[in-house]
């Protein structure tokens, strides 16, 4: 069973940037984050393949956000520019166990293995 442990949630002024990370405790193969506010349905963010080579982002963070990985520290970052008040979210990490050779619909597969979220706040 792989632990993923996410960080670097935080309260930034609209505008600013922050960078998630996401701490796997052995090998995954795609990740992806995942957001949901209190009330409302987990929104796809972002999505990478285990090279790194494919990466996949909701159209309401295309050009903002940056998601990327070291496989050697096991760990996925999310760099978060331009942060908008409709950011505000807890933000969760979530990791397949075996390679997915599908389409790009990251956003609807299955992930096996979830984080326990982290609080990301954008003040207006």
């Amino acid at each position: 069973q792989v632990q993923l442990v996410e960080s670097g949630g935080g309260l930034v002024q609209a505008g600013g940037s922050l960078r998630l990370s996401c701490a796997a405790s052995g090998r995954t193969f795609s990740m992806g984050w995942f957001r949901q506010v209190p009330g409302k349905e987990r929104e796809f963010v972002a999505a990478i393949t285990y090279s790194g080579s494919g990466t996949y982002y909701a159209d309401s963070v295309k050009g903002r956000f940056t998601i990327s990985r070291d496989n050697a520290k096991n760990t996925m970052y999310l760099q978060m520019n331009s942060l908008k008040p409709e950011d505000t979210s807890v933000y969760y990490c979530a990791a397949r166990k075996t390679p997915y050779y599908g389409g790009n619909d990251y956003g609807r597969i299955r992930y096996d293995y979830w984080g326990q979220g982290t609080q990301v706040t954008v003040s207006s």
